[in-house]
């Protein structure tokens, strides 16, 4: 399992009798090095996986973790840094983080955790809601909840003024990427460390091969084909990298039509003029037109593929956080 399955490690562990305990950062003042939302779990064996912090915090967490495991009771921790001794537990610049702790069994309820990590597994959104005073616990589907639905729309997790802690868990982010060239090599495990799923499509079997692209997800169908049957949502982004009016104008114009957040297509400006004249010529308007990302990437002068890459996933990032 990944680190970003923190819920799915923890019912595993559970199912297997080692003991588990959630920890969740339910609040951050100052310069916490982790946001709302960041896990660690931890088995009565000692072993743990993910981070609500670093340094002494991250071992405090664990002690209380160990603690809950054998009194069976959910607590709320805080920890106040000075900026003078932050760096030594692990807050760079000093600040307060809130941490929920959280037995699996006794306090967040085997079924409910089993039922959060089904949701997940089939890509359905789901928010987690813990009243962090009575403990009253929910999992919240869109619909369920007006503050459940703010927190799965903007896919951050904090504590409400009516006492409650609410973490949306939505569906991994994709990148869909067309054609199998040199950057993809790159961007595709790039995009899996920023918690992508990545997918790669090229109806080439010579250029989408196993052997140049070893554990990915290639799709050797047409791309408008392959990438509608994707079906294309707003957590998605597209890049297209082959050059090939062919191969690129068709995703293109799926994914024009569709509502993912970022759509960036490689080419000089002289390739980008051209590609603007066919789309304007196939009815696109010009504030459809005004979604592609032209020249692909953020112009941070990069040469080879990995920085081209990095360029690329820094402009879906910043897409992504900032609009």
């Amino acid at each position: 399992m990944e680190p970003n399955d923190i819920p799915e490690i923890a019912l595993d562990w559970h199912r297997a009798g080692r003991g588990a305990v959630l920890a969740t950062v339910v609040e951050t003042w100052g310069s916490a090095p982790r946001q709302p939302g960041s896990q660690l779990v931890v088995a009565g064996d000692g072993a743990m996986m993910g981070s609500v912090s670093g340094g002494c915090v991250e071992g405090a967490v664990v002690t209380e973790a160990e603690e809950a495991l054998r009194d069976g009771q959910s607590r709320l921790l805080t920890f106040g840094i000075s900026d003078e001794t932050a760096f030594a537990v692990g807050l760079a610049c000093g600040g307060t983080i809130r941490v929920l702790v959280e037995p699996v069994g006794q306090g967040l309820p085997v079924d409910m955790l089993a039922a959060l990590v089904a949701a997940r597994a089939a890509r359905q959104p789901v928010a987690y809601g813990v009243n962090l005073e009575s403990w009253d616990r929910r999992l919240l589907s869109p619909g369920d909840d007006v503050l459940a639905d703010v927190r799965l729309r903007s896919d951050k997790a904090g504590r409400e003024d009516d006492g409650r802690f609410i973490a949306p868990h939505n569906p991994p982010l994709r990148l869909v990427v067309v054609g199998a060239v040199h950057i993809a090599q790159p961007l595709m495990p790039m995009a899996r460390a920023c918690g992508y799923d990545p997918v790669l499509i090229d109806p080439r079997g010579a250029f989408g091969s196993a052997e140049r692209f070893p554990g990915e997800t290639i799709l050797e169908d047409w791309p408008d084909e392959a990438l509608s049957a994707l079906k294309p949502d707003t957590r998605m982004a597209v890049v297209t990298l082959t050059h090939d009016p062919k191969l690129d104008d068709p995703a293109i114009r799926i994914a024009l039509r569709s509502p993912v957040f970022y759509l960036g297509c490689l080419g000089s400006t002289r390739t980008h003029a051209k590609r603007l004249e066919r789309l304007r010529a196939d009815g696109f308007t010009e504030a459809e037109i005004a979604r592609i990302h032209a020249p692909v990437g953020l112009d941070i002068g990069a040469k080879s593929p990995a920085e081209i890459a990095v360029s690329i996933m820094a402009q879906i990032t910043q897409r992504l956080r900032k609009g």
